[in-house]
């Protein structure tokens, strides 16, 4: 009895200090994971200098034949027709590298991410981190049209992998080291740390709290800095100063990024179309991406400036000066020499192509529109701009990352309200017209379901009262094992644990019903000796979260629920949860009209009456 009245006693200190001992275990682990993060980003930075390196050094033997780490574009080679040869050997290298190094440096690198993420606890194997930057380089290198971003995503993704899987810390935990150094390889490329936080957000981390988004945002400003110091300061896509929009001009740029999020839907869709195409080729996957890059070769032969990242495509594109035929040879050749070479499964990327694709594509609408509406004030700096974000943003389902980038790479703030016009408006008609993104398509079709929103965790909001049954019915500490039977018949108890109070009517414990056959005690027998866990109990203030949390962790099919006196009220269980807790979605998804206009009419109207 007096073991019994002790821990009685002792429950409300205990659970106490260890709320205190959580939170600050907590707050620790998030410390030393926030520091493991930043010297992540700091590796994953000069990582990201190695690959553009790598792809400055590709591209300099394969075009010019000169060994040289300095910046050239494949644009101005004098190869003549052997131009189509260069990209076919690069993808053929890249389809050996994936069938005897691993499979998974195919592909954009976002959605490889997000799968390990969502099915493997953010496992990726170390080998990604040297394959991934070094088929990637080849394939770019040799003018293949992608940028350096989804690589070095999927890099610093797989190195944060790595040093996750080398630590003693949780999955959760293992996928915000993976996310961060995914989105610090980002911020290192194009010094958009914001961007890269919401990239998080919208495509990896799937939640948004202070132990992901502190350690994530820590190593994106690291990776920034990174930038800074390795790829210097300044606009990575210069452009002119551009005007602040007037009211037509924004209603015409929100109606460019609807029709641009049209045309993001058919590009997404026409991907996987070609990657069906090539399943169905009667060939080993391994030659897939030599026969994709022919379509790179003769593209590159008759448009030069579709060959390899195409970052001054961008900045020319900003410009709004460009001719006609080079917006147009940027806007549809482009595209088929990327989706053509994408779909064939070498190593590449999404973002810059798309945003070289959109942009091109928002000079052409806007030409179209100055054209039949002269007085239309729209800017064709602009148009690129929007068209470029828009593009990402109908594309990828990342309307926040689309405009924070945009902004960050251009450093133009009269950009940002045309911007999120024309973005939402694209995102909006994305959302219409296809039920995945081209960030997640390939995934789904592998089974693997991505959450399409992020709502709070509704058991968190709602207390353990708003659920308490019926009043719980409990036993005497003094109870014998005949006590305890009789009681038993009389109740119909329906549970395998009972709550056991003390004379002052206090929660002492609970037993379980199973110890009384395992213990084979005599009907004479007390039972306090087998009241176990005195603290299997949950308060009537605490969360439904944290009574479904020990309700798992301790495998009980009911919890005691105690007051302030620590006296028993009632009892919660799993069934009790699940079914308020679908109450109360469908509550919240029930259409209401607090407030009847017509019936508050019809009332002044009486009372206006009897004044009168």
């Amino acid at each position: 009895m007096e073991k019994v009245a002790s821990e009685s006693s002792s429950i409300h200190s205990d659970k106490a200090n260890s709320a205190v001992h959580s939170i600050s275990f907590v707050n620790k682990r998030l410390f030393f994971l926030s520091i493991q993060v930043i010297v992540n980003a700091v590796i994953i930075g000069f990582l990201a200098k190695i690959l553009v390196a790598l792809i400055n050094l590709f591209t300099n033997l394969s075009f010019y034949q000169t060994f040289s780490f300095h910046e050239s574009s494949p644009a101005h080679n004098q190869l003549g027709l052997l131009v189509i040869l260069i990209p076919c050997i690069g993808g053929l290298i890249v389809g050996v590298m994936a069938r005897f190094g691993s499979p998974a440096i195919r592909g954009h690198g976002i959605p490889e991410a997000m799968e390990q993420v969502l099915t493997n606890e953010s496992k990726i194997k170390p080998i990604i981190t040297i394959l991934k930057p070094l088929s990637a380089a080849i394939s770019i290198g040799t003018g293949g049209p992608f940028g350096a971003e989804g690589p070095i995503i999927s890099t610093g993704g797989a190195f944060g992998s790595f040093v996750g899987q080398i630590m003693h810390i949780t999955p959760n935990e293992r996928k915000i080291v993976l996310t961060a150094g995914a989105t610090a390889g980002m911020a290192a490329i194009f010094g958009t740390p914001i961007a890269a936080v919401l990239l998080a957000i919208e495509l990896l981390l799937f939640e948004f709290s202070p132990r992901s988004i502190i350690p994530t945002a820590l190593a994106c400003a690291t990776g920034a800095a990174m930038h800074l110091l390795l790829f210097g300061t300044g606009a990575v896509f210069t452009m002119p100063s551009i005007p602040e929009a007037g009211f037509q001009a924004l209603v015409w740029y929100g109606l460019l990024g609807a029709l641009i999020g049209v045309i993001a839907t058919v590009i997404s869709k026409s991907i996987y179309l070609i990657e069906d195409l090539f399943e169905k080729l009667p060939i080993h996957w391994m030659w897939w991406p030599a026969i994709g890059a022919l379509a790179v070769g003769i593209m590159g032969y008759f448009a030069p400036y579709t060959l390899g990242v195409g970052y001054s495509n961008i900045s020319q594109l900003l410009s709004g000066s460009l001719p006609l035929t080079l917006v147009f040879g940027l806007c549809f050749l482009k595209f088929i020499s990327w989706s053509l070479s994408l779909g064939s499964g070498t190593s590449g990327g999404t973002l810059a192509p798309l945003l070289t694709i959109g942009g091109a594509t928002g000079v052409l609408l806007g030409m179209i529109v100055q054209y039949l509406f002269p007085q239309s004030d729209i800017s064709l700096s602009v148009c690129a701009l929007i068209g470029m974000a828009s593009m990402f943003a109908g594309a990828a389902r990342a309307l926040l990352t689309s405009i924070a980038f945009a902004f960050e790479t251009t450093l133009q703030p009269h950009g940002l309200l045309p911007l999120l016009i024309a973005c939402t408006a694209a995102y909006f008609v994305s959302f219409l017209l296809m039920k995945n993104s081209i960030m997640t398509e390939k995934i789904h079709r592998r089974g693997v379901l991505t959450p399409s929103a992020y709502e709070p965790d509704i058991l968190q909001g709602l207390t353990v009262k708003h659920v308490v049954s019926a009043q719980l019915n409990t036993i005497s500490v003094d109870f014998t094992v005949e006590n305890l039977q009789a009681w038993l018949m009389d109740m119909s108890y329906a549970f395998s644990e009972v709550a056991v109070v003390d004379k002052e009517n206090k929660f002492a414990g609970v037993l379980h019903l199973t110890d009384i056959y395992k213990h084979k005690l005599d009907s004479k027998d007390q039972i306090h000796e087998l009241i176990r866990n005195p603290k299997h109990f949950i308060h009537e203030s605490s969360s439904l979260s944290d009574a479904m949390e020990k309700l798992e962790r301790q495998k009980l099919q009911i919890i005691p629920v105690l007051n302030h006196q620590h006296e028993v009220t009632s009892y919660i269980s799993p069934a009790l949860i699940l079914a308020y807790y679908s109450n109360h979605r469908l509550k919240n998804e029930q259409y209401q009209r607090p407030i009847s206009i017509k019936r508050r009419s019809l009332i002044m109207y009486s009372k206006g009456r009897n004044v009168i």
